[in-house]
């Protein structure tokens, strides 16, 4: 019997996609030299490699990249280094005592003991098996990042006849690449009253292919037994069901399915790792660590973002956190909690860490998606029932995310009640 030695690792990072990556650049920049990544497909970069249209790094190198060129600058500095990343390697659990099992067919089983761990896996997208759309299972039903897959990377093409279903940024996107690709994109249905993707994809993928866009609209029927052969529309009142009579057929080979995306969690469950039911990911305090001392999380794990800038940006805290806890560093104090007020779903961090007598407090950024469409609002944060963050915003939208930063002097002050953050109308 094969007794298996357990490697001990100073900082594991879970996942080389683009989170992943920066927070290991930040933790070996931080120091941090026993440092390992762990990415179970064949090469880094994630997500980023199929996408290869541009609008990538106008935050994080002031210029316009495409997705496997923004994830090349991370790879190339990943490298430069001298980073270990062990590509092909799936983590099978992970618990609270950063004990971490992974499998691989060069390396077989591997055991890890981690002085602190980043969880940076990702997001999946949502399955036709979770809409219950009534119909057949027949070919021809794709999710848009699978669909963007087969065109980008494998040389495919799903189908020539094509309806979306949800106005999210990568069926947005598969709007545009598939219409470029030859085929007829006949409309792109979405349930809200609104769009769930960036504005400037709605113009610059449907608008400028004039392709219609169904707001308050789902598919209520699959056609097709081997093959898909249409679908059928129906517009759906403020409760979401369909309107009878409004029904619309439509001729196609093809359905994409924007319809959200999930958190990759498991993992992040196995360690009981507190998970918030509105972000769907776990529930962390300004350093991004979670409830469970020394595991870290950060990316499309912890929240779906907009755009990968902020998923580096974000990372890159996280990772520099996670150099400092496992070179020892310790927090002692007090947090306040954050919640969400009115017209806010899922604020990040949920918890801030209260400054010590004679410490100064760093400025905290918080994150959310608003709950719906406000033009003209203001957002407020209230400790308790004093307000201390005012801003006037001209439109705020569930397709971006919203974000504050409360500076120093405002953390300074604060009186350890919760924060409450609101969009007043």
């Amino acid at each position: 019997m094969q007794i298996l030695n357990t490697q001990t690792v100073d900082v594991l990072v879970i996942g080389a996609g683009p989170a992943g990556m920066a927070a290991a650049i930040a933790a070996r920049e931080a120091g941090v030299s026993n440092l390992l990544v762990l990415e179970r497909e064949a090469d880094m970069g994630g997500i980023l490699r199929q996408c290869i249209h541009n609008g990538f790094g106008l935050h994080r190198f002031k210029e316009e990249l495409t997705g496997p060129e923004y994830a090349q600058r991370d790879i190339d500095r990943v490298r430069e280094l001298g980073i270990e990343v062990r590509c092909g390697t799936t983590v099978l659990s992970i618990d609270e005592c950063r004990f971490v099992t992974a499998i691989s067919k060069e390396k077989g089983l591997q055991l890890f003991q981690a002085g602190a761990i980043v969880l940076a896996m990702g997001c999946r997208e949502r399955p036709n098996g979770s809409l219950g759309t009534p119909g057949t299972r027949c070919a021809g039903v794709f999710s848009a990042g699978t669909a963007q897959k087969y065109v980008n990377l494998e040389g495919y093409m799903p189908g020539k006849r094509v309806v979306i279903l949800g106005s999210g940024d990568v069926g947005l996107i598969m709007a545009r690449r598939m219409t470029l690709q030859g085929a007829k994109v006949l409309a792109c249905v979405e349930l809200m009253p609104y769009s769930s993707g960036l504005n400037r994809n709605i113009v610059q993928c449907l608008q400028d292919y004039d392709i219609p866009l169904y707001l308050s609209h789902t598919v209520t029927y699959i056609r097709g037994r081997e093959r898909l052969e249409g679908v059928t529309v129906s517009q759906v009142d403020e409760c979401r069901n369909p309107i009878p009579g409004t029904e619309k057929e439509f001729d196609c080979d093809t359905l994409l399915l924007s319809v959200g995306l999930i958190p990759e969690n498991e993992l992040t469950q196995q360690a009981n790792v507190e998970i918030s039911p509105l972000t769907q990911g776990a529930v962390v305090d300004d350093t991004l660590q979670t409830n469970q001392p020394g595991i870290f999380a950060c990316g499309n794990v912890l929240h779906v973002h907009d755009l990968v800038d902020f998923v580096s940006a974000e990372s890159l805290k996280a990772g520099k956190a996670a150099a400092e806890y496992a070179m020892g560093q310790r927090w002692s104090g007090k947090f306040v909690h954050v919640k969400d007020g009115d017209g806010v779903r899922g604020v990040v961090p949920q918890k801030i860490r209260i400054p010590e007598s004679g410490m100064a407090a760093q400025g905290v950024q918080l994150m959310f998606r608003p709950a719906g469409v406000y033009e003209n609002a203001t957002l407020r944060i209230m400790d308790g029932e004093k307000e201390i963050h005012k801003a006037k915003k001209r439109i705020l939208t569930p397709g971006e995310m919203a974000e504050v930063t409360l500076k120093s002097d405002i953390l300074n002050a604060l009186s350890g009640a919760d924060l409450t953050v609101r969009i007043d109308p």
